[in-house]
């Protein structure tokens, strides 16, 4: 190779870097969406191809109508969630007023009955109940950051509702050109690192989908049971706390979060076969969910010891937030894999 090609070469390599770069730049404030809209494809594929199918293979139609129908999925519960959160904090104004001027009740009776540190509880909270200029001055304490905790709160939904709709609006283009974009990715990927490429992607397509379909099938059967048994023993806002148990199920034992404060709830407003049902529902109930659909579809959808599963998602937490959950996994069974291979070639060498 003469002096002059290998120039050209290192040139056209560098422009090929820096356009990358480039492109890289230019995508990643929609990065978020990017990965949201990925994952909802392949985890609605399935569906996308029996309406292909139906279509008569007619994949724009499918892409529309499977967009419509995640989008009534995703935004029906939100729907719900905000009338119903609406009332919750209508009921929680008038308790706040009330609180002001009448001060929080007296203490009930058991409290003075819980050994050693119940007669003190006790005496505080009844000397705290009738002190209104005291109750004023904690309470006041609470106002400011409460305040702020609340815009961050509208703050973080606004966006997080932004980035729903780029996802969906993605997730159209993924589902019409995602057939031909997964050949093209393939070829590409061959051309650049041989046959075992198309064995690693394989790889990772089945474990995100693994993952996919185990932490948000674990994370929906959750909140039904949860809802359930809110909605059963008394609760106010079952559906809502349903609906907070989804998102809180996406982290193990995060399930808890939610039933485990309701039965606290329900004992302190003296129902106390309700509060032990509520106990034993959800330490029994919902968390076997979490035990047993997730490992199974985790297992079934990649070749990844459970334990890099659980690890990948935890890591995959801390590394990149909350889509680690689902990248971290998928990240440890690419690399376990590429291990696996590389020493099986060594000893296949060896032998």
């Amino acid at each position: 190779m003469t002096s002059a090609s290998r120039v050209e070469q290192i040139a056209a390599v560098a422009l090929l870097l820096l356009l990358l770069l480039g492109c890289i730049l230019i995508l990643r404030p929609f990065s978020t969406a990017l990965l949201w809209a990925l994952i909802i494809v392949f985890a609605t594929w399935p569906v996308f191809s029996w309406l292909e199918a139906r279509f008569h293979g007619r994949k724009g139609l499918a892409a529309v109508v499977t967009t419509i129908l995640i989008a009534a999925v995703v935004i029906g519960p939100l729907v719900a969630v905000g009338s119903s959160l609406s009332d919750d904090i209508g009921r929680a104004i008038n308790w706040g007023r009330t609180l002001m001027d009448e001060g929080p009740p007296d203490p009930p009776a058991w409290v003075a009955a819980v050994p050693l540190v119940g007669g003190s509880i006790s005496r505080y909270w009844a000397d705290f109940a009738h002190d209104s200029a005291r109750l004023m001055t904690e309470a006041a304490k609470y106002l400011l950051p409460a305040g702020e905790w609340v815009i961050t709160g509208v703050k973080t939904v606004g966006q997080g509702t932004l980035q729903v709709l780029l996802s969906l609006f993605i997730a159209y283009f993924f589902y019409r050109d995602g057939s031909s974009g997964a050949k093209h990715l393939n070829t590409m990927a061959v051309r650049l690192w041989g046959d075992r490429s198309l064995r690693l992607i394989a790889i990772a397509a089945a474990t995100m989908k693994g993952v996919i379909y185990g932490i948000i099938g674990t994370g929906i059967v959750q909140a039904i049971l949860t809802a359930f048994a809110l909605w059963l023993s008394g609760v106010p806002a079952a559906l809502l706390l349903g609906v907070i148990t989804f998102f809180a199920s996406l982290v193990p034992v995060g399930a808890a979060l939610v039933w485990l404060p309701a039965a606290i709830w329900v004992f302190y407003k003296g129902s106390v076969a309700w509060a032990i049902f509520v106990l034993v529902w959800g330490a029994v109930v919902v968390s076997s969910a979490d035990n047993i659909i997730k490992p199974y579809f985790i297992s079934r959808g990649g070749d990844l010891p459970f334990i890099l599963t659980f690890l990948g998602a935890l890591g995959g937490v801390i590394a990149f937030g909350f889509l680690g959950i689902f990248l971290g996994p998928t990240l440890l069974a690419v690399g376990y894999n590429l291990i696996r291979d590389w020493a099986w070639m060594e000893t296949s060498e060896a032998a």
